[in-house]
């Protein structure tokens, strides 16, 4: 699986060839999440809420990019790096 990004210790991947709906994973403090790309949904799993918290705000900068990279696992071609949160 991928890594796209990480920051503050935490680590976002996507699979490729993953299911529907589209979504990327956030690993943190050996919690991990699956989330939704269009409406940032908790899909499965969890994190803390202050890790959940940056993951959201980070997903939501950087929507495009990984509705991009989900194009791009599905074609099976390799992914983009998305900028970290800061």
């Amino acid at each position: 699986m991928p890594e796209i990004a990480r920051f503050f210790g935490i680590v976002v991947r996507m699979y490729v060839d993953d299911h529907h709906p589209p979504h990327f994973h956030a690993r943190h403090a050996g919690l991990e999440v699956a989330i939704a790309i269009e409406d940032l949904a908790v899909l499965r799993g969890r994190l803390s809420p202050r890790a959940l918290a940056l993951v959201v705000e980070w997903a939501a900068i950087h929507r495009s990019e990984l509705e991009a990279d989900w194009d791009l696992a599905s074609a099976g071609l390799p992914l983009r790096r998305i900028e970290p949160l800061r």
